[in-house]
């Protein structure tokens, strides 16, 4: 790095973009809509499995406002949607992947389905007419869990993929790790379900298609993760047209967490019907459209046992999980429960592992990657299994991890399932949070808490994700002729506050203000490449290459700037939006250096890219602190600290943001979500009525620290941070209540997410099995 400049890495600067949303300037997709636009309105399917047939469609298309109704008969040219990461079985081969049609072919598999879709002048006009639709359908037999769907005798979504299994592999080695469990002095096993969530952001998904018959351009405004993909899903795949004749823009997004990262079937339809109809075409989501029709994640099941020696280290780690896909395959929701068992060692050193995955379909709104994507159902599992084997040896849950944590001189570790570790002091990280958490004075508070008729735990959760790997970034920064900075990213910000992270990246080489460099994002005509935003990647992979081509353009100026200076290039230095002959007055500004190089525009701009060779991997310590009342199950989260190694923090501001929101997004999952179906496949948690999310009085200030160790596989040192509160979250809150009510009674089976239904029912049950 250069040097330290005042706006540059490392300072908590206030977020840029935050005075244009507080001020109701925010440009949403659903501000971009032209005028003339149509309304897009989705009939979609009330049963979980059933036969369809539409009847006279005539009648709904006469309807005041009408401008076309159309099913799968009418779209037979498009092609289906692709989910772009399956995994093959374990000995090398694919299942058939189960097809995704635009829309639903004569069968429907799980309430929301899209069977018809109706354009109309307005938007009660098009719903009207879905209403009006005649369809007659035939119930068919539904499964929705997962021990259901494996059965014998359970009804199968797909002929190629019998028994419902979409995949079934493994990592590891089998033979070593039943060799290990067979002189193992102690076996610890635990079921754990994760439960499914639905990532409500406030901003619902939508899309404006446009289409011009002149140039054969379509154009996509979309609510999205990343515009490039979509593009090239859609031409590739859908419409089947070159790459070149669509452009997708996506403007702000209100909050994406993974599930605004999928292609869904709205967007190309849009795009279709604004071709026929010759007008624009939008469709907002309701609601009520998001619950049934947006992706919903997490819904594992997964059986854990561990291999221990006589003295409480690790020896072998066996893991079977059950990955629910739902009805079809997700873009990468294959991917999502094979990811976690790659995880699945955790930071801790274990020698023998196998891990078996298998991804089921069910008659259910498919799965997708939701902040963490594997990661935090990894963590989940093996940090309530860590914590049972504590109390199966009678340790303590901090000193059964330190026994067995990996250490810094193992470095780099490669784990049993592939992974490889660069750096990490996951131990010291522990003991600063628990320094940071106050753990040497939980007695006393348990002791007031008793006093006041609650049940005080304590939980931590050790976690380590991995982040930031795959695909690159190419990227540029131009200066303009009034002397700031334009860059172009193909990342996507859906709220974490990119403008202000690149434009410090920026800043910090180009020594101006970060409101003096515009960041472009989110349009396949401006920005030609990009992989958008996912798997915590935008900052560690995007700023990487933010700080090349800064560099590079800061090379380049001083060359432009050192015949004008007369001095060389290496007399010059950027100093205070310009550059200057070091230990003189003499000094251009910017905009005095752009219109040096009228004649040359090349020299303003500088490209590059970056791809990283391997993931980072955070990792942290997560402490929570519960009040269980033992009348009502009702509980309160009364401290929460959490010390992370993020490797560099570029923004401290940022990072707290994102680090927040994780851990709340956690504690939802564990304390208050679950997307509940009925037997007959009908969700029955399906608004925010019955959906509960966490409230801002649910949970208390946070402590948060860091303890950066920087990566070696980033040239900046950063590790990704967007996900990782999320990921530590929920096996520190469960290990906290469970830890209370062992105190209190002792053996218990608790599950996500724990309501206080849940609480009493666990604590009715210890009670009546406790020992007299």
């Amino acid at each position: 790095m250069t040097k330290q400049m005042k706006f540059g890495i490392g300072q908590a600067i206030k977020r840029v973009e935050d005075v244009r949303f507080i001020t109701g300037r925010g440009n949403y997709t659903a501000d971009s809509v032209p005028a003339n636009a149509l309304h897009a309105a989705f009939l979609r399917s009330p049963y979980a499995h059933a036969r369809f047939t539409i009847g006279d469609l005539s009648a709904a298309g006469a309807m005041p406002g009408v401008r076309a109704i159309y099913t799968l008969a009418d779209l037979l040219d498009l092609g289906e949607l692709r989910c772009i990461w399956t995994i093959n079985n374990a000995d090398g081969s694919l299942t058939p992947t189960k097809p995704y049609p635009i829309m639903a072919d004569g069968e429907v598999f799980h309430v929301g389905d899209i069977v018809a879709m109706v354009v109309a002048e307005t938007e009660f006009a098009a719903r009207d007419a879905v209403e009006a639709i005649e369809v007659t359908w035939e119930p068919l037999e539904v499964v929705v869990g997962l021990d259901e769907a494996l059965a014998a005798d359970a009804p199968q979504l797909f002929h190629g993929a019998p028994g419902n299994v979409a995949y079934d592999t493994h990592f590891g080695d089998a033979a070593a790790t039943d060799a290990v469990f067979a002189r193992a002095a102690h076996l610890v096993r635990l079921r754990v379900v994760n439960n499914r969530v639905i990532a409500n952001y406030i901003e619902t998904r939508g899309a404006c298609g446009e289409y011009d018959p002149a140039t054969g351009l379509f154009t996509l405004h979309v609510t999205s993760q990343g515009v490039h993909g979509f593009r090239d899903q859609i031409a590739d795949n859908v419409l089947r047209v070159p790459r070149d004749a669509i452009r997708v823009v996506t403007h702000d997004v209100g909050g994406g967490f993974g599930t605004k990262a999928m292609l869904y079937r709205e967007y190309p339809l849009v795009l279709e019907a604004a071709r026929r109809c010759g007008r624009p075409v939008r469709w907002i989501a309701e609601r009520s459209e998001h619950f049934t029709g947006d992706a919903q994640a997490r819904d594992n099941l997964t059986t854990a046992e561990m291999a221990l020696d006589a003295d409480g280290r690790f020896l072998g780690l066996r893991l079977d999980i059950l990955g629910n896909l739902g009805a079809y395959p997700s873009q990468f929701g294959p991917a999502v429960a094979y990811v976690g068992g790659s995880m699945a060692t955790g930071a801790y050193d274990i020698g023998a592992i196998f891990v078996r995955v298998r991804g089921v379909y069910t008659h259910t709104v498919p799965t997708d990657a939701y902040r963490g994507a594997g990661n935090p159902e990894a963590t989940y599992v093996l940090e309530r299994l860590v914590d049972r084997c504590a109390r199966a040896l009678g340790l303590s849950p901090e000193a059964i991890r330190a026994r067995n944590f990996v250490s810094p001189a193992q470095m780099p570790y490669r784990t049993g399932t592939g992974r490889t570790y660069d750096v990490g002091d996951f131990a010291g990280t522990m003991r600063a949070a628990l320094e940071l958490a106050g753990r040497d004075g939980f007695e006393d508070r348990a002791a007031l808490s008793k006093v006041r008729g609650k049940l005080r735990g304590f939980g931590l959760a050790s976690y380590i994700e991995c982040t930031a790997w795959g695909d690159g970034e190419k990227g540029s920064v131009q200066l303009d002729p009034d002397g700031d900075f334009t860059l172009l990213v193909g990342t996507q910000s859906s709220g974490q506050g990119h403008q202000t992270a690149y434009a410090q990246v920026a800043a910090h080489y180009l020594d101006v203000e970060p409101q003096r460099v515009r960041v472009i994002q989110g349009d396949t005509t401006r920005v030609q490449t990009g992989a958008g935003t996912g798997g915590s990647r935008s900052i560690p992979v995007g700023a990487v290459m933010v700080s090349r081509v800064s560099e590079k353009l800061v090379a380049s100026l001083k060359q432009l700037a050192a015949d004008a200076l007369e001095a060389s290039a290496g007399d010059l230095e950027v100093s205070d939006g310009g550059i200057r002959v070091v230990g003189t007055d003499r000094f251009l500004p910017y905009a005095e250096i752009a219109a040096l190089a009228i004649d040359a525009p090349d020299r303003l701009i500088a490209i590059d890219s970056f791809t990283p060779p391997d993931a980072t991997y955070p990792n942290g310590t997560h402490c929570c602190e519960v009040e269980v009342d033992p009348e009502t199950g009702a509980v309160s989260i009364a401290r929460y600290s959490v010390v992370d190694d993020f490797g560099l923090t570029l923004n401290p501001l940022l990072l707290e943001g994102q680090i927040h929101g994780g851990i709340v997004q956690g504690i939802g999952q564990a304390l208050h979500e679950a997307a509940v179906y009925s037997p007959e496949g009908q969700l029955l948690s399906a608004s925010l009525m019955d959906y509960c999310l966490p409230r801002a009085d649910q949970v208390p200030n946070f402590h948060i620290g860091t303890r950066n160790v920087p990566s070696t596989t980033n040239p900046l040192g950063l590790k990704g941070a967007g996900e990782a509160g999320s990921v530590g979250a929920c096996p520190a809150v469960l290990n906290a209540v469970s830890d209370a009510l062992w105190r209190a009674y002792g053996p218990h089976e608790l599950d996500m997410p724990a309501t206080p239904l849940a609480i009493f029912n666990a604590m009715e049950t210890a009670r009546r099995n406790r020992p007299s």
